[in-house]
Order: C-alpha cells, then structure tokens, then sequence
C-alpha cells in the first residue's frame, strides 16, 4: 500500500472497533497490547456487549457463556470507551468513523439465515435458526414468536451445533430452563407448547455432519427425551469408513449414531429423530406450516418422505449483512480483505480492516475469533505509520450521536444494567436474566442514575 510520513508521537492516536462479540473485543485486546493507541472506541449495535456469547450462546450453556468475563477485559481498560445501542451504517456511517480515527476494525459478525429456497418457505412457522435463537436468548431486536398453538412437531434442517441447540431447547423439560439466562416470557412459552417430536434433516451421513461431540453427547443425556435413528442411515461407503478409521472425532460421532440407533424406545413423552441423506424440496401449508418434503440424496433406494409437522428452522447457516460504505461479497456474506485490510474495488481502504466472521465467513468456534483478530491486529500494527492522516481531528462522536436523538450506552450504564439481571436471576433462583427489550434496558439505566 502507498506510504506516507510518519507523524509526529505527540499526535494522539485513536481506533474504533465496531462490534463488541468475541471477534471485536479479541481485537480490542490485540490492539491493547500493541500499545500504539491514546484512545479506542466500541461501537455495539445491541445496548449490551458480547454479541453472540450473549445473544447466540444458548442459556443452559452457562459455562460457555461465562467467557464474557475475559472479553469484558478491555472494555474496563481506561483507554477504551464503551458505545452500545449505536448501529454503525445507520445511526452514524463509516465515513463520520474514518474521519475521527486513525483505524476502524469492523466485525460485526452475520445476522441473518441462509435460505432453503424452496416453496412455501415463507409460511408462517418457517424460521430461520437466528431468529429462534435472538428469541430465546432475548436480543432486543427478535421478532416477535408465538409457537403454533396446536405443536406437534418440529423439524430443523441442519446438521451442525445450531441445530442440535435448537432441537434440545425445544425439547428439554422446561422446569430445566428456569434456572437459566433465558427470558420468563420464553420459558412460559416452552413450557406451555405441546411438542412431541423434533427431527432434525441432515443432506449427507453421519460421516460428514458438523456436530462436536460434546453437544451430541447432551442431546444423548437429556431426560424424557427417546432417540429415533434409522440404521439403514449408517450404512456407510468405503470412504466413509475410511474417514472414521483415520478421524476420531467422526469415529466418535458415528459410534453414539449407531449406539442410538440401538437404543430401545422408552416410550418418553419426547423424541429427538435423525435423518440422514435427506433435503427439503418444498414446505407444505396454505397459510402456516402444515409439512415437509424431503428427498434421498444417495441413491439407495430410500422412497420420498413427507413429515408432518408445524415448524420448521433453517439451521444451514449465518449470512453476512452489507455494511452500508463498506464493499460486500454477496456470494460470501464477506466484506473482502487480504490480511484483514478491506478491499474495494481492487484497492485497499486505508485504516479500514476486518475480523471475524465477516471476514472468512461463518466458521470456527468462538475462540477461533482471537487467532483471526490477532492477524488483523499484526495488519494495523505494520500499517500504523504509514497511513494517511485522519480526514478530521479526533472528535467525541457522543455530541453527533446525541444531536442525532441516539442514546448511546455507556460501560457504567451496562454495569447498571448488569447489576439489574444479576438482582432478578436472584430473586428468581436463576442465572442473571436477559433484560431482552430496549425499552426496560433505558428504564433500568435511568433509574440507576436517579
């Protein structure tokens, strides 16, 4: 990239990180430790922190969700400012960033659900995964959802983590979600829903599902719950066995597969179905979900099979969201970078960057986000003296946020807030529990301030 003179030391340096989920708040601690900024700011979407170990992280993982407190590091660093309930390419744009700060890092991550494309997937009862997880997490901006009152069946297409948290919330008993983060008007809703029978659709084997053992292992060691797997699914090809003989994570997986498809029904009152080699072709209903079609995707034989059913979630995977200012890969759901230095147009953005999974997609684990954020923390480091100088001073973008009518969330008030959900999990024998409404979110912190 063109280089450009160093300035002056006495000239403050300043970054914006936008994003605070595990992927902007690794790169916030990268940053930390390179030492080479006055001040950073964070810009979160959401009136709280964490992104998706708060609002993609299911409540009976508490575990899991208990990495908030390594995240929550940096943003208690004296450097760094904390500003939620701001949406960076609405309510201030990526030029009003450019211009106040030497570097933006974006990672925002990807809110939306790939689609099936296939008819009547826009019935009511059709969902994608997010919006059951924004839901039952309690994101402020979930959708409304109201299970159909008369559930039998649900089927999640899918064959990853996702999935099998969908498939175990809907199923487990809820008096076992009470002790949770989880919303009470979620609880309530499980707890009254009258599903019996949850099937999860898998378009290859057993051999190449993307479950990890642990998660498998829980929907095995739920209560009340039988397991239905088809052996006929686990006839496997010769690659296939050759795979589990030279993988032990699939050896694994395939033998709990095989262990539950010998496994005497209990006669629970719920069950937990896996099919393999099967695909959706359409979703039946007039005005709701009324079923589904799935087709064989191996040439076995195996007849068509229409299931039942009054919900169905797509499982299949995030997609990304553009960014208005910034370049978007539609065919990726990416921003496009190399070394994490967005890319538009052939040419790099100077002092613009990239991480997480708007940058390679929706991949990895939680805890893939620090390696990738530590690369694109080494990126800002080596261009640092070589950028152009910022378009304006540093401002404090609070005043045009304010004169913009946007409340913008300090650190102190999600302390507050904070402090509110731990106080209610008390009072109810549970974890701290999510204040998922934007309106009781400003109604705590003001009362804080009072």
């Amino acid at each position: 990239m063109a280089t450009h003179p160093a300035r002056a030391q006495s000239v403050p340096r300043c970054a914006a990180v936008v994003g605070a989920g595990p992927a902007g708040l690794y790169a916030l601690a990268a940053l930390l430790k390179g030492d080479a900024f006055d001040h950073i700011d964070v810009f979160e979407a959401a009136p709280a922190p964490y992104g998706l170990v708060r609002y993609g992280v299911a409540p009976d993982h508490p575990k899991t969700r208990n990495i908030s407190r390594v995240l929550a590091r940096g943003l208690e660093h004296d450097q760094v400012r904390f500003l939620g309930n701001v949406t960076v390419g609405e309510d201030i744009s990526i030029d009003d960033l450019r211009s106040a700060y030497d570097v933006v890092v974006v990672s925002t991550g990807m809110l939306g659900d790939r689609s099936l494309n296939i008819p009547g997937e826009d019935l009511s009862g059709s969902l994608g995964a997010s919006e059951l997880v924004a839901w039952y997490t309690g994101h402020p901006e979930a959708k409304p959802i109201e299970l159909p009152a008369d559930l039998r069946t649900a089927t999640v297409i899918g064959a990853g983590n996702v999935a099998l948290d969908v498939a175990r919330i809907l199923t487990k008993h809820p008096s076992s979600l009470r002790p949770t983060s989880m919303p009470r008007h979620v609880v309530d809703a499980l707890e009254a829903n009258t599903l019996t029978d949850v099937h999860i659709v898998a378009r290859r084997g057993p051999a190449q599902v993307k479950f990890t053992s642990p998660e498998l292992h829980e929907i095995g060691d739920l209560d009340d719950i039988d397991l239905v797997v088809d052996p006929a699914d686990l006839v496997l090809s010769p690659d296939d066995e050759r795979t589990i003989a030279e993988d032990r994570r699939t050896r694994v997986l395939v033998e709990l597969f095989r262990e539950w498809s010998e496994r005497p029904l209990r006669g629970a009152p719920r069950r937990i179905h896996l099919h393999f080699w099967r695909r959706p072709t359409a979703i039946t209903g007039t005005q709701r979900v009324r079923g589904i079609e799935l087709v064989r995707t191996r040439d076995d034989g195996a007849p068509p099979l229409s299931l039942p059913t009054e919900l169905v979630i797509r499982a299949i995977g995030y997609r990304g969201r553009e960014v208005p200012g910034l370049p978007f890969d539609p065919d990726t759901g990416t921003i496009p970078s190399s070394d994490g230095r967005v890319i538009a147009d052939g040419e790099v953005m100077p002092g613009v960057y990239v991480t997480g999974w708007l940058r390679r997609g929706p991949t990895g684990v939680i805890a893939t986000n620090r390696s990738d954020a530590n690369e694109v923390a080494a990126s800002v480091l080596a261009d640092l003296d070589s950028l152009p100088p910022r378009t304006g001073p540093h401002t404090d973008l609070s005043e045009l946020l304010a004169s913009r009518e946007i409340r913008a969330i300090s650190w102190d008030d999600w302390l507050r807030l904070e402090a509110h959900e731990k106080a209610e999990g008390q009072a109810h024998g549970a974890d701290p529990i999510v204040v998922h409404d934007l309106k009781t979110v400003l109604e705590v912190i003001a009362r804080g301030d009072e």
